[in-house]
């Protein structure tokens, strides 16, 4: 379904009762909210959740800014190694009042919040911004955005900012699973014909890089978060994999070790042979451990 929310129209999928407790899922760069298995929300539901998955502002069927052009990343990232300010569209602040913004449409005054690489920068300024409504969070493959941080290698950056061989749809999903190949789990690689289906369904759904682009110029505008992380009280959990090449497992510390706004409330899961992605065979644990996280909440999660 489609809502209103901060102004804009954002697509959004809701499932589970509606006196579950509510968890919001916020996905990456780009990503669209099919992004999040069905196969982890339906664990999530039969541990009593009432699931909400969105699209971000320019991604999937939310409304989109074609109108603001498509920012010349080269240029972009230059400024970004001098130091000098960007001026995005849009800023990652502008996404959490979004996620907001359909909390308050839905009538959700506090809800657990799970976000996955942008995702969780988003879900960062959520929890920092607005304390009270955000009961647990769960920060998978994510980072404060701190510039001592390692970076992603030559190949990998090359890969994320690489375009498809011409616009057929087909082209799309070729381009898309040889950046899953560059930015996945070693240790959890898929099935190539399963993921070629679902990637196929992705882009039949929508297929929008000019957003995307002004989504990660927001990214590099949005800088260094540990401050702002520090100021997070929601009991929290970092799920990161070893072998992550987008983001390196030094994040997750580095994430970790600045959620100090309550002493103890912040848990690292390291995963093994994980990378940038939701491996199937890893669902149980991202499950297991995003319930666990929230049950560390006194009281029910917020009606």
């Amino acid at each position: 379904m489609q809502i209103v929310a901060n102004g804009l129209r954002i697509e959004v999928d809701d499932q589970g009762p509606v006196g579950g407790e509510p968890l919001l899922l916020l996905m990456g760069l780009g990503m669209q909210l099919t992004a999040w298995p069905q196969a982890l929300v339906d664990r999530l539901l039969a541990r009593g959740f009432r699931v909400i998955r969105i699209d971000n502002r320019d991604a999937g069927l939310s409304q989109g800014f074609d109108q603001a052009g498509t920012p010349n990343l080269a240029w972009a990232g230059l400024k970004y190694g001098l130091h000098l300010p960007l001026q995005p569209v849009y800023g990652i602040a502008d996404m959490a009042a979004d996620a907001l913004g359909v909390l308050d449409v839905l009538g959700i005054p506090r809800a657990h919040v799970c976000g996955a690489s942008m995702g969780g920068m988003i879900a960062q300024h959520l929890a920092a911004r607005h304390p009270t409504r955000v009961a647990s969070l769960t920060l998978m493959m994510t980072t404060t955005g701190a510039r001592h941080l390692p970076q992603p290698r030559l190949r990998v950056r090359a890969a994320l900012l690489s375009r498809p061989d011409g616009g057929q749809p087909e082209a799309v999903v070729d381009h898309l699973q040889r950046l899953l190949a560059v930015i996945g789990s070693p240790a959890y690689p898929p099935e190539p014909a399963q993921q070629r289906q679902r990637l196929q369904a992705l882009v039949a759904r929508a297929w929008r890089p000019a957003g995307t682009a002004r989504q990660l110029l927001a990214v590099a505008a949005d800088g260094d978060r540990s401050a702002l992380v520090a100021a997070i009280r929601a009991p929290s959990l970092v799920i990161h994999g070893d072998a992550d090449p987008l983001i390196p497992v030094a994040a997750g510390r580095h994430l970790v070790d600045r959620l100090t706004g309550v002493p103890g409330a912040a848990e690292l899961d390291i995963v093994p042979g994980m990378g940038h992605d939701l491996p199937d065979a890893l669902l149980p644990r991202f499950a297991a451990g995003i319930s666990r996280v929230a049950a560390r909440v006194r009281g029910p999660a917020a009606r």
